[in-house]
Parts: C-alpha cells; structure tokens; sequence
C-alpha cells in the first residue's frame, strides 16, 4: 500500500476493505504524509481481494510480516480491537417491481 501525501484519516477505508471489518480513525492526525507499507496478506484478506475478469489473483511470498505488525512497525500505528456503535442498513421488505 502506498499513499503519497494523503491524510492519514484515508487508511480506514482501505484497511475495511483489506479486513473486512470497520476501521475507525481515532489518531487525531491532521496533515498530508507518504505513507507505505508492505505486509502479507493472510487468507480472509486475499478473499477480499476480488480482480478483475481476466486478471489472475496475485500471490505472495510466506513469511512477510501480517498487517497488524508491518502498520506498527512501519507505520507506528496500531490496530486496536475495540466495541462501538456502528451503522446498520436493515431492508426489511423486497418486492418485485409492478409491470410498466
């Protein structure tokens, strides 16, 4: 991952993503950096990765530090498992549309 002079308020969407859980911001970090870091993704990260038709899933080398040691390590960040509200969309009825 790299980010090149981006807020540092952009990493939870991508960690989301890369996690499949909610990232919430709470470093008080203001200000543009380059940021870059490299880690190994395990399996239930891969899974999250969808490419493109036609364009084969890359592979990694073993061995590579997890996500959570490679964004303290190089990052000085660190993820930190926690309990909060979260936002929920409930669809609580589907119908199929009336003819036109």
């Amino acid at each position: 991952m790299r980010v090149v002079s981006g807020p540092v308020s952009s990493l939870p969407a991508m960690l989301s993503r890369t996690l499949g859980r909610t990232v919430v911001d709470k470093t008080g970090l203001t200000g543009k950096y380059d940021m870059q870091m490299d880690w190994t993704p395990d399996e239930a990260q891969l899974g999250q990765f969808q490419p493109p038709p036609g364009v084969e899933r890359p592979t990694f080398p073993d061995g590579g530090p997890s996500i959570y040691t490679a964004m303290q390590e190089q990052l000085g960040l660190k993820l930190e498992s926690a309990k909060g509200p979260v936002d929920v969309l409930a669809i609580e009825k589907a119908e199929k549309p009336g003819e036109n």
